[in-house]
């Protein structure tokens, strides 16, 4: 999914740089949301591994 955000911003800093404003900025909104998303998904991984690993008492 980063790699998704990745790409689409890349592609909206593209085409932005070529003069289609609203095309671009619509893609850069996109590459925040998936990398939002992302980073949510990281954290609640990251906080289920911590717990994971404890043993139940």
């Amino acid at each position: 999914m980063l790699k998704w955000a990745l790409i689409f911003l890349v592609v909206g800093l593209i085409l932005g740089a070529l003069g289609f404003g609203g095309v671009g900025g619509a893609f850069v909104e996109i590459a925040k949301i998936l990398f939002y998303i992302c980073l949510v998904i990281f954290l609640v991984f990251l906080v289920l591994g911590l717990l994971a690993g404890r043993a139940v008492t």
